[in-house]
Order: C-alpha cells, then structure tokens, then sequence
C-alpha cells in the first residue's frame, strides 16, 4: 500500500478513535449527536495524519498519534517553529 494513503488511513483511525471517545462521552450526557460534524473531524484527521506521516518521513505511529490528537498537535507545531524564530532574532 502506498505509504501516503497508509498514513492517512491511520490518521483516519486515530481522529475515529477519539470521536467515539466524544460519542460515549455524549451519549452518557444524553446530548444531541451532530454527525455531519463527526465526519468531518474523522476527514480532517485522516488528512492531519497523511500530513504529518508524509512530512516526518511516513513514521506510521506518528500519523496515527496526529489523527487522534487532530488539530492540537499542529497547533503545538505551529508554536514550537513560532518560538524558534523569536529567539533566534
């Protein structure tokens, strides 16, 4: 398998873990689910986690661990080459 597709497959995983993890969690709260929204998050960390796979050499744990944290994990990124060039100023 093409190892782009496996890592947005894995990301895909990790962002569908994580929304069953908010399904329960609303479940037991007796809230409306939004499907469309779930949906969305699962495509947005399969792309989240393709992203990361491809970019940090197609380490497939790496891209699963980026579907489930989602967009935090790139936030965290963000922030951390953020830094780098404040204090290399």
């Amino acid at each position: 398998m093409d190892p782009t597709l496996l890592a947005g497959l894995l990301g895909g995983l990790g962002g569908a873990a994580r929304g069953v993890v908010g399904l329960g969690k609303a479940l037991t709260q007796k809230r409306k689910i939004i499907w469309h929204y779930w949906l969305l998050t699962v495509i947005i960390a399969t792309i989240i986690g393709m992203t990361t796979g491809t970019v940090f050499n197609f380490d497939l744990r790496l891209a699963a661990l980026a579907g489930y944290a989602g967009t935090d994990l790139l936030e965290g990124i963000y922030k951390s080459f953020k830094a780098q060039k404040v204090l290399m100023r």
